[in-house]
């Protein structure tokens, strides 16, 4: 799952949507510097990272992409996963009393505007990053292909081997209606392992 999933999954908690940001950005040792309530983010994050990479499902996702990026699949598939999010948030809003009433738009700017007032808490790179995050309007870019496709080709260029990205959005367009399905039948599961661990 990638930002906007564990965003959601964070419900109401500001504690837990900083851990989940920030989680992939430090190491064990760096664990004590956060508040508890932080911390507990962190940790949910990586059980959320966990169930999902071991997934049947999720590896479904990932195995129809595999002739095409390999390696790099399960990436794809995360950020997909925000996309189809994104795509049937109507339906998840409505099941989370955190989200009732909001819009993504609503919430993708209740997210910038939590970060913010807390970027103090951050490391130092997701400090320097964020800016740029809230100015490119992350959370949303991954709701549209034409975004995907330009953060595709970023990770592109970061990536240590080639990994076809640039055709990483077409291929989502071209399962589409597999990718919903296999979405559509995790989540709900995932936000039920979410619920018995926080």
């Amino acid at each position: 799952m990638n930002h906007l999933a564990h965003f959601f999954l964070s419900g109401d908690d500001e504690d837990l949507a900083i851990g989940n940001f920030v989680a992939d950005f430090i190491t064990n040792k760096e664990l004590p510097q956060f508040t508890e309530g932080v911390q507990r983010g962190i940790i949910l994050h990586r059980e959320i990272d966990a169930f999902t990479d071991a997934h049947p499902i999720v590896k479904q996702s990932t195995k129809r992409l595999h002739p095409f990026h390999h390696k790099y699949s399960p990436v794809i598939v995360d950020i997909y996963y925000d996309f189809l999010l994104a795509k049937n948030w109507q339906n998840y809003s409505l099941t989370d009393p955190s989200v009732w009433n909001d819009s993504l738009r609503d919430f993708t700017n209740k997210m910038y505007r939590i970060l913010t007032d807390r970027h103090i808490e951050l490391p130092e790179r997701l400090k320097t990053r964020l800016p740029r995050m809230i100015a490119d309007d992350w959370l949303m870019k991954y709701t549209t292909y034409k975004g995907l496709h330009g953060a595709f080709l970023r990770i592109e260029k970061a990536a240590a081997f080639p990994g076809n990205f640039g055709n990483a959005a077409k291929h989502l367009e071209q399962f589409l209606e597999a990718f919903d399905a296999e979405f559509n039948q995790f989540f709900p599961e995932l936000q039920k392992h979410v619920a018995s661990k926080v």
